[in-house]
């Protein structure tokens, strides 16, 4: 699919609290592009280009790859993926959720619940790594002049965390804690706070996590906050119960689907969904990671294969002709939205 502001190609491989700190924007914090307007409720927009600091077309990818315990494996599939992705050029990379040191075994809760994940009982979960430690400075290393991001399980005191942080050779840009928690996440995570957006190389990115799509105010805080490329990483499975031998017709995978485009489409954004790919635990991935344009169509996709989804566009241009006639963003009447704050009925 080509557009005015696009050219994309799919490619697949066989490969198989505030202050800088734990949820909140790096070094790139001040952009000479971004102004505050208020059109009709506040939100922030860029008088400049957006999606490169020197503007024109930003090649980017997400990946769908497996990932498991052994964070020495898991580096070397990154390393692995980095170079590729470098390889064609790309300048921004999503990697997946828990990408080092694995996802949880089952999300049932019960290691004797039927299909539960053999050993699951006595799993010590995804290691976890401190944001300003050696591992996140290994990433940013590999990461060099590319914007790299990834998941990983996030340590804080006695906190963890289900985190994913954003990391150039320059150190950390931005990191996010998963706030939305499916089934039986909450035994072992904490939850986050918060979602935001920060300034990168590439422009103003917004992050988050896998079942925080599935509620539309996460990507509208970002939106407002000014972020022109959304990226998703999940550890998104396949149906638990009924699921479908062809995992392209499976449930859960056309709801991965549908909220990657919906999400895109109603802020008007560039959006980035990586996902895990494969089996682990009681656990069968998805994986179609994909790029979506801010017209929510999907441009470059994995589908159901583990691989590399590609895409160049030039997004400023993307998102200015998205938003030329329709605003989603401008025409909002946030007057008329009296359960937005979270006081609705349930």
């Amino acid at each position: 699919m080509t557009t005015d502001y696009a050219s994309t190609h799919r490619m697949r491989t066989d490969g198989g609290p505030d202050g800088v700190g734990p949820d909140t924007p790096g070094p790139h914090r001040a952009s000479p592009y971004r102004t505050e307007t208020d059109l009709r409720g506040t939100h922030r927009t860029r008088t400049g280009a957006a999606g490169s600091r020197g503007g024109g077309p930003l090649r980017m990818a997400a990946a769908a790859a497996a990932f498991g315990r052994d964070l020495e494996e898991d580096f070397r599939i990154a390393e692995r993926l980095i170079k590729e992705a470098r390889s064609e050029g790309v300048r921004l990379l999503a990697l997946p959720e828990a990408c080092l040191g694995g996802y949880l075994l089952s999300l049932d809760g019960d290691g004797a619940a039927d299909g539960a994940a053999e050993g699951a009982e006595d799993d010590p979960g995804p290691p976890a790594l401190a944001l300003d430690g050696p591992e996140i400075r290994r990433l940013a290393a590999l990461a060099g002049e590319m914007t790299v991001v990834a998941g990983y399980c996030e340590t804080d005191g006695e906190q963890r965390y289900n985190s994913v942080v954003c990391v150039s050779g320059d150190g950390v840009l931005g990191n996010h804690r998963k706030v939305h928690q499916p089934l039986n996440e909450d035994a072992s995570y904490s939850s986050g706070g918060r979602f935001h957006a920060f300034d990168t190389p590439v422009g103003r990115i917004g992050m988050m996590i896998c079942y925080d799509k599935a509620f539309p105010e996460s990507a509208r805080t970002l939106a407002l906050d000014g972020a022109e490329i959304a990226v998703c990483v999940s550890a998104w499975p396949g149906a638990r119960t009924q699921a479908a031998t062809d995992l392209a017709q499976d449930r859960w995978k056309r709801r991965f689907d549908l909220f990657d485009r919906a999400r895109a489409l109603e802020n008007q954004i560039v959006w980035l969904s990586a996902n895990q790919s494969g089996t682990f635990g009681s656990l069968r991935f998805v994986a179609s990671a994909k790029v979506v344009d801010p017209g929510g169509e999907i441009v470059a996709d994995t589908g159901v294969t583990a691989g590399l989804a590609v895409a160049e566009l030039d997004v400023a241009r993307a998102l200015e002709v998205a938003r030329r006639s329709m605003g989603h963003l401008r025409d909002r009447r946030p007057e008329t939205y009296p359960y937005s704050l979270g006081t609705g009925r349930t």
